[in-house]
């Protein structure tokens, strides 16, 4: 079925039950930043395959809209007799139907696959020019999408207390306590981290996000309901590991526990913002009340434990080795004979075997960006959604990529040299550097956030007059998602404070279009800074020990005290990872830890 008569088949799902527009979002119900092949309705209908983006269904036009990062990708996947392009943060769909529609007409859209907060913001607005929004009962893709994949049956996974350093009673303990004080009947989680999370279970349900999908009920007495494939869990004593008082149950079950939560008028919690439209419009509906309040799991899941850190610090070691075994191939592939047998494609499946070589990993954290020259000046570029650049026509190459380990989850970017640099890389490198080591380098106050420290790793840049368009850094789960609220460093920032625990990214950088990109980044945890004074002050300790490439670095661009710190940083690397490095290898550290 072409793209054209898929588009088509919609379009008389449409005129059947009288829609005038359909919104497919990429989006599956549990309102994830990653979702399963099963969800991927976007994909099928448009051909693009980008982690974020709308289409609009009219009957005579369709609209697809996406952000800054897939401008490029989306004309290349989705074709243009089919679809008209739009921004999604600077154009929004809804903005966009409103200029297309008239008084009477009706917008179709699976409550599922929005958040009730975007349901509370669109139906009035649509509203107030006369225009209905209409949940569907089935989403009009799936009835038509034949061949759609069927969700995945891998066993879940019970995780060690030696690994999550707390059971599950005493996370839902603390959580039931506060639902309790305020009067609140039911806490309905509808993401699969924090149930995850709470219950101390992993699963492989989506590709480098290792969690079991689900949605979960906690009561005011710590007990849990867990709406799940019961397959999962066939050869597992789930009562035995997260407690008794949690109790397993098809997914298809979660309509009558809602419904009867209603039925009770109980004051059922949720997050507007990550709950689906549907579940709380069936709690409503059966006369639930709904009360909005953040994610209780999301700040007490940031702030990792002692074991959780101490878990991450000895996965990143483990990394760290895994990335430097590779590192010291790539130069010597550089210097042999036909480098250009190797491509963007090759390097990052060469990274993930010396990963892989590590019994801990159990897979890449998200897929390696692995970028050559112009390539990498898109910030997630993917070299599989084309032809993949080769080596040895370039004099730098980007590589931005993670691993899943049982005790922690990586994230490391390095920007190495693979040719010739040129003065202005090399100033440029040593700007993003420096901005990284300034950040790495910061002692803040109890309170402070990450808004408030973005602008140390711009200021280098700021000052020669470059910048870089995306955030600093982001939270990072513990063998949980790469990508973790609330906290984060960026200009746009939540305003949740940094505190003890937490492991953010460091990730400054600079791309020039059709030419290069740069990128330098670790992990750090924030840790309690021991410096004396009057108030309590926080530091970043760094987690990730790979060199940074000093054949790019120019110290003219660096003041003394960034040459100290990158001469201790390698120092520390040298005494981490030495030990696990032998032969080629371990000579290969040496000379890339060498003091300036």
């Amino acid at each position: 079925m072409s793209h054209a008569q898929r588009l088509a088949a919609i379009r008389h799902a449409m005129a059947d039950q009288n829609l005038q527009a359909f919104i497919v979002p990429h989006d599956d119900e549990h309102l994830g930043e990653y979702i399963p092949p099963y969800a991927e309705r976007l994909a099928w209908l448009t051909g693009f395959t980008g982690s974020a983006g709308a289409c609009v269904v009219l009957a005579e036009q369709a609209a697809l809209f996406v952000d800054g990062r897939y401008t490029v990708q989306v004309r290349q996947q989705a074709p243009a007799s089919l679809f008209n392009y739009h921004h999604l943060i600077s154009e929004p769909y809804l903005d966009w139907l409103l200029s297309q529609l008239r008084n009477g007409d009706s917008v179709g859209f699976d409550a599922h696959l929005h958040s009730q907060q975007w349901y509370e913001n669109a139906e009035p607005k649509l509203a107030e020019q006369g225009i209905s929004l209409v949940p569907v009962s089935e989403n009009l893709i799936d009835a038509q999408w034949h061949d759609r994949p069927q969700p995945g049956t891998n066993p879940a996974l019970l995780l060690s207390q030696d690994y999550s350093g707390q059971h599950s009673e005493a996370k839902r303990s603390r959580i039931a306590q506060d639902l309790a004080a305020a009067n609140i009947d039911a806490q309905l989680f509808t993401q699969a981290e924090p149930i995850n999370w709470l219950l101390n279970i992993r699963g492989r349900d989506i590709d480098c996000l290792p969690v079991v999908l689900s949605f979960a009920l906690l009561h005011q007495d710590g007990s849990v309901q867990l709406f799940a494939d019961p397959a999962k869990f066939a050869d597992l004593d789930l009562s035995a590991h997260s407690g008794s008082d949690v109790t397993l149950h098809p997914v298809a079950e979660l309509t009558a526990a809602l419904t009867a939560l209603g039925n009770k008028s109980a004051r059922v919690q949720l997050d507007p913002t990550t709950a689906n439209a549907w579940s709380a419009l069936t709690l409503s509906e059966a006369g639930a009340e709904l009360v909005y309040a953040d994610d209780p799991c999301m700040l007490p899941k940031a702030c990792k434990n002692p074991v959780e850190v101490n878990g991450s610090r000895a996965a990143h070691l483990r990394d760290g080795a895994a990335i430097c075994r590779f590192l010291a191939w790539l130069d010597a592939r550089v210097s042999q004979a036909n480098p250009e047998l190797e491509d963007e494609g090759s390097l990052a499946d060469k990274l993930e075997q010396f990963r892989a070589a590590n019994d801990e990993f159990v897979e890449p954290s998200f897929s390696t960006i692995s970028a050559l020259g112009p390539n990498a000046a898109m910030c997630h570029y993917r070299h599989d959604n084309g032809t993949p650049r080769r080596l040895g026509q370039d004099a730098i190459y980007l590589v931005d990529s993670g691993g899943q380990y049982l005790d922690g989850t990586t994230d490391i970017t390095r920007t190495v040299a693979v040719g010739t640099p040129n003065a202005e890389m090399k100033k440029l490198f040593t700007l993003v550097l420096r901005g990284h080591m300034d950040l790495a380098s910061a002692r803040f106050p109890a309170g402070t956030c990450g808004q408030q420290l973005d602008v140390l790793a711009r200021q280098p840049l700021w000052q020669e007059g470059y910048n870089f368009d995306h955030g600093t850094g982001h939270g990072v789960g513990h063998y949980l998602s790469v990508h973790e609220g609330p906290q984060r460093i960026s200009p746009k920032g939540s305003q949740t404070a940094l505190t003890t625990g937490m492991i953010v990214s460091n990730e400054p950088g600079y791309y020039r279009e059709d030419a290069f990109g740069i990128r330098c980044e670790n992990l750090q945890v924030v840790q309690p800074a021991n410096i004396g004074g009057d108030i309590p002050m926080f530091a970043l300790e760094t987690l990730t020990f790979v060199p940074f490439d000093r054949r790019l670095v120019d110290t003219a661009w660096l003041e003394p005290k960034h040459i100290d710190w990158l001469n201790q940083y390698h120092a520390q690397v040298w005494a981490k990872i030495s030990p696990q490095l032998s032969g080629t290898d371990l000579i290969w550290l040496e000379q890339a830890t060498r003091a300036l």
